[in-house]
């Protein structure tokens, strides 16, 4: 029989679609890699089952114990999957800015959850690192997977997605275009496809009130930089150690707004259900042409994070779009709901 033997079985080998209508005009071709095909709908599933498996084979974990992590929604989902399937107990530390859609699906997967002030510094006691943090400490048995300080994070997208998109495209990538929150997707990626091709341009995608651009710059922390925004999963207020900045190439900002508008319209445009974040690489791909960026021959690779239905209550919310103040700014598609 042609059977699974479970879930985690299905995790990695998403489809690269190739896309048509947001980017007539443009010079290139361009794909997107569609995460939202793993069994927990992100690319988040890949570190999940990597990190544990990992650990389990270092002898840290073992049925019962606890897998803790800081998250904003996404690696929560995937952990908490990945750890009912193999029997351990999962708590999450998550930020507030997270949607009320990901917070419940946390809880419906079974795990604990503790929703943590968004806007506060990474050393405030409230905030989600200082929380999972102490809860390890106090929590016997419990495997704390920091994320943003694992080197496995890094590792486990240079041993799945970058071969993946380097033999879907046979070779022919020109250019690479993912967010950067943790920096694992863009830093394993990258890592694998230079060693291929060095030629190949990574460009990371950060949001406005982060630091990473600057940092990537600079190599300094500016504080300064630092504001509230909007967009889940992009963007940091700290230097996570796996982003490995020396291998990207450059990094792009782009507007909670204009990615909350491109999401939609890629939805729109193309049928592809897809999150912020990744309405945030699309809008970064559409600045980039209007700078003149890509070429005839490029072959430009956008990595699509997530699925859009984690983001009912936000950016496909007309309500929610009108609260930010979307709507009054741009001559945006609305919702076509008729009650009869």
């Amino acid at each position: 029989m042609k059977v699974q033997e479970n879930i985690l079985s299905l995790i990695g080998n998403t489809p690269l679609i190739r896309l048509e209508k947001i980017v007539a005009g443009f010079d290139g071709s361009f794909f997107t890699k569609l995460e939202s095909f793993n069994p927990g709908h992100s690319n988040k599933d890949r570190i999940a089952l990597h990190i544990i498996e990992e650990a389990e084979k270092k002898g840290i974990l073992s049925d019962g114990d606890t897998v803790i992590e800081t998250t904003s929604g996404n690696t929560g989902f995937s952990l908490a999957m990945v750890s009912l399937v193999k029997g351990y107990n999962c708590i999450l530390a998550v930020s507030s800015k997270s949607s009320n859609d990901k917070i419940e699906m946390l809880n419906a997967m079974g795990a604990k959850v503790y929703v943590c002030p968004a806007n506060v510094s990474a050393e405030d006691p409230r905030s989600y690192y200082q929380v999972a943090k102490k809860l390890h400490k106090e929590l016997k048995n419990s495997v704390y997977i920091n994320q943003y300080f694992n080197d496995l994070n890094i590792e486990a997208h240079y041993k799945s997605t970058g071969p993946e998109i380097w033999e879907q495209t046979a070779g022919k990538i020109t250019h690479l275009v993912a967010c950067s929150g943790t920096g694992g997707t863009i830093s394993g990626c990258a890592k694998y496809l230079k060693e291929q091709n060095a030629a190949i341009e990574i460009i990371g995608v950060d949001a406005y009130g982060s630091v990473l651009k600057k940092y990537h710059e600079t190599r300094e922390l500016d504080v300064n930089e630092i504001y509230p925004y909007r967009i889940e999963g992009l963007g940091k207020n700290m230097i996570p150690t796996a982003t490995d900045f020396d291998i990207i190439d450059t990094f792009i900002k782009v507007t909670d707004e204009d990615s909350a508008y491109t999401a939609r319209e890629l939805t729109r445009s193309e049928g592809l259900f897809v999150g912020y974040t990744s309405g945030a690489a699309m809008q970064a791909v559409k600045q980039l042409n209007q700078l003149g960026h890509f070429h005839n021959e490029s072959v430009v690779v956008i990595i699509f994070p997530d699925h859009g239905s984690r983001y009912m209550s936000k950016i496909y919310s007309d309500t929610w779009m009108n609260e930010q103040g979307f709507f009054e700014n741009a001559n945006q598609v609305k919702n076509k709901i008729i009650y009869i």
